[in-house]
C-alpha cells in the first residue's frame, strides 16, 4: 500500500471520573477554564469507560466521528480546537524528523463507544473527549505526559482533563490568562486507596432540561451565593479533601463530598431563574445515605450529584454488605445487580427507618457498581473499531 493510500490508526479507552469537589462556572468560555479547582475520582473501566479508535490516511476528505454507531458532528469549536493543538504537536515533531509521515495534515476518522448507557449525569463527554485526545496522541506518536494532554482535553470537555489520570485527581483552575496552566494532576493513584467503591443509581436518562454550559453561564451571572463558594469554600474544601485522601479517612472525605454536592446544587437554586437537577428520587437517596450512616454511627456512605438527578454513593469495601444491603432491598428489581452480588442479602440495618426507601423502588431503572481505576489505556490493534478503509466496523454498536 502506497503512503497515500495509507490508514494509520491507534485505540485507547479512558475512564469516567465522578466528582466530589465540583466544577461549576467558566472563567472562559473560549478556553473552558473554570472560575474553581476541582477534585475527582476515576472510576474502574471494567464498568464505564471509552472506547476510541483514532485514524488518518491522506485519504480522508474531512475529519468525522461516530460515536456508538452514529455520526456527530465535529466542526465544532471544542473539538477543532482539540484536533489544532495536537495537530500543532505532532507538525513540530515532523519538522524536527522529516522522514515522518506527514500525519498532522492529514485528516481524521474516530470512531468511539461507550460500554455504559449514555445517559444524563454520567460524564460521557469526560471519558469520550479523554479517549480520543489520548488516541490522537498515540495516533501521533506524541511524548507528552497526561497532565501537558490535561490542558488539551480540558478545552473539548472540562472534566475530560481528570479522565486523563487514574486514582484520585484534582483539576487546579489555574491563573494564566491563556489558560495553559489549567491543568490535571494525580492526587493519588488507584493503589493508593484501593477500597473505594462506588454505586451509581440511574434515575433518569433524558436528556437534561438546562445544559451544564447554560447552567454555569447562568449561576455566574446571577447567583449571590455563587462568589462565596467559588473564591472561599472551594479552596478551603480542595485543601481538606487532598488531606482526607492522603490519609483514607473516609468520614472526612465523606463529609466534604455530601457537603459540595450540596453546595453546588445550592447555587443551582440560588441561579435566576432556579435550575433544579436533582428530582424526588434524587432527594431520596439523600435521605437514604443519610440513614445509613445515622444506624452505623458513623460514616459508611456519601452522595454526590452532578449536573443531574443520578445518585452517586461512595463507600469502602468493608461497609459493602450494609450499603448494597439496604439499596438491594430498595430496588431488588433494579438492572446490574449481576451475580458478582447475588450473595449481597436484602437488608436493613437495625433501626433503619423502611419507608424511606419507596421512591427508589420505581425512580431507579439501573444500578452500576463499579471501584476506583485507572487513567486512559493503550488498546491492541486487533481491537480497534475501523476497517481497513478507515471507517466503522459494522460490528460498532
Amino acid at each position: 500500500m502506497s503512503d497515500s493510500a495509507a490508514v494509520y490508526h491507534a485505540t485507547a479507552t479512558a475512564p469516567v471520573n465522578i466528582a466530589v469537589i465540583k466544577y461549576w462556572g467558566k472563567t472562559s468560555t473560549k478556553l473552558n477554564t473554570p472560575t474553581n479547582s476541582s477534585l475527582s475520582v476515576t472510576l474502574s473501566q471494567d464498568d464505564l469507560r471509552t472506547l476510541t479508535t483514532a485514524s488518518c490516511s491522506a485519504q480522508f476528505q474531512a475529519d468525522a466521528l461516530w460515536l456508538n454507531g452514529a455520526p456527530h458532528d465535529v466542526s465544532n469549536v471544542r473539538s477543532q480546537a482539540c484536533f489544532a493543538e495536537l495537530r500543532a504537536l505532532r507538525k513540530a515533531k515532523e519538522d524536527r524528523d522529516p522522514s515522518l509521515p506527514p500525519l498532522s495534515s492529514y485528516k481524521l476518522h474516530l470512531v468511539s463507544e461507550n460500554n455504559f448507557p449514555t445517559a444524563a449525569g454520567l460524564a460521557s463527554s469526560a471519558a469520550g473527549f479523554a479517549a480520543f485526545v489520548r488516541a490522537i496522541a498515540d495516533l501521533y506518536d506524541l511524548e507528552e505526559t497526561p497532565t501537558e494532554l490535561s490542558r488539551i482535553a480540558r478545552q473539548g470537555s472540562g472534566s475530560a482533563c481528570r479522565s486523563l489520570f487514574g486514582g484520585y485527581v484534582a483539576w487546579e483552575k489555574g491563573s494564566r490568562d491563556d489558560g495553559k496552566d489549567s491543568i490535571a494532576v494525580q492526587v493519588a493513584p488507584e493503589s493508593h486507596w484501593p477500597t473505594m467503591r462506588a454505586a451509581i443509581l440511574v434515575i433518569s436518562d433524558a436528556k437534561k432540561g438546562v445544559s451544564s454550559t447554560a447552567g454555569m453561564q447562568s449561576t455566574v451571572a446571577t447567583s449571590t451565593l455563587f462568589p462565596n463558594r467559588a473564591n472561599v469554600v472551594v479552596p478551603a474544601r480542595m485543601e481538606a479533601m487532598k488531606k482526607a485522601i492522603a490519609e483514607k479517612d473516609f468520614e472526612t472525605f465523606a463529609d466534604l463530598t455530601m457537603a459540595d454536592s450540596n453546595s453546588f446544587h445550592a447555587v443551582c437554586l440560588d441561579t435566576v431563574p432556579p435550575i433544579f437537577y436533582m428530582n424526588d428520587t434524587s432527594r431520596s437517596a439523600v435521605r437514604i445515605v443519610e440513614e445509613m450512616n445515622r444506624c452505623a454511627g458513623e460514616n459508611i456512605a456519601a452522595y454526590t450529584f452532578d449536573a443531574g438527578p443520578n445518585a452517586v454513593i461512595y463507600y469502602e469495601e468493608p461497609a459493602q454488605d450494609i450499603v448494597l444491603g439496604v439499596l438491594k432491598k430498595a430496588m431488588p428489581a433494579a438492572i446490574g445487580w449481576s451475580d458478582k452480588y447475588s450473595k449481597i442479602e436484602a437488608k436493613l440495618p437495625d433501626g433503619f427507618n423502611g419507608t424511606l426507601l419507596g421512591p427508589l423502588e420505581f425512580g431507579v431503572s439501573r444500578i452500576i457498581l463499579t471501584s476506583v481505576g485507572s487513567g486512559p489505556l493503550k488498546v491492541s490493534k486487533v481491537h480497534a473499531l475501523i476497517d481497513q478503509e478507515g471507517n466503522p466496523k459494522s460490528t460498532t454498536k
